[in-house]
């Protein structure tokens, strides 16, 4: 591959401070620290499962609620995406997983055209799991799709327990990515589409 798909960002608000690096190709291996454990357990499954290499340091105001700090780190994934993908040469663009995680069954289809649009139908039986708001799964891929300018669309079979939920929704979601990032060798330095551009 002759240019090395990596990212690296730094973003300041008066609610968080957060600092990643991204490689694209990489082989799964990952330093997250959001304060939040449950976030950094589905931080590390997307980077493993997707094969991408990603450091993740974030500090917010979890003292008042984990919200901040789930949606800024979504918003700085899908700039760290958009930014090392560059205007998309050569990659697949499109990416589905259909992935079984014990009783549950998540479906993930992406499509990294440079516009957004965001389907998020996941239904949880149960709000939190310990001290974190299940619903707050849908900000982070809200953000994460706003950002990266992609259609995203995550959907719930079926399952009931809800850890084994939001994980089959995050390493089915890394599957995908990594489907429609990969490089086909079919397309040469032509950018897969008919326009000849994917503009915003």
């Amino acid at each position: 591959m002759a240019n090395k798909r990596i990212a690296k960002l730094t973003r300041n608000t008066k609610e968080t401070r957060i600092e990643a690096e991204l490689n694209v190709d990489g082989t799964g291996v990952s330093t997250i620290d959001t304060g939040i454990p449950f976030f950094d357990h589905m931080l590390t499954l997307l980077a493993r499962h997707g094969l991408f290499d990603l450091t993740v340091k974030a500090e917010g105001d979890i003292e008042v609620d984990y919200h901040h700090t789930v949606e800024d780190t979504g918003i700085v994934l899908g700039q760290l995406f958009k930014k090392a993908l560059e205007d998309k040469r050569g990659i697949s663009r499109y990416g589905f997983f259909l992935l079984p995680m014990d009783e549950c069954l998540a479906r993930v289809a992406i499509d990294l055209s440079n516009r957004q649009a965001f389907v998020y139908k996941v239904a949880f039986k149960e709000a939190m799991i310990r001290d974190f708001n299940i619903g707050l799964v849908k900000e982070f891929f809200q953000a994460f799709a706003n950002e990266a300018g992609c259609n995203l669309h995550i959907n719930l079979e079926y399952g009931e327990e809800p850890h084994h939920i939001a994980e089959s929704v995050f390493k089915s979601f890394a599957r995908a990515l990594d489907s429609a990032t990969q490089i086909d060798p079919r397309l040469g330095d032509s950018i897969p589409t008919t326009k000849g551009t994917l503009s915003d």
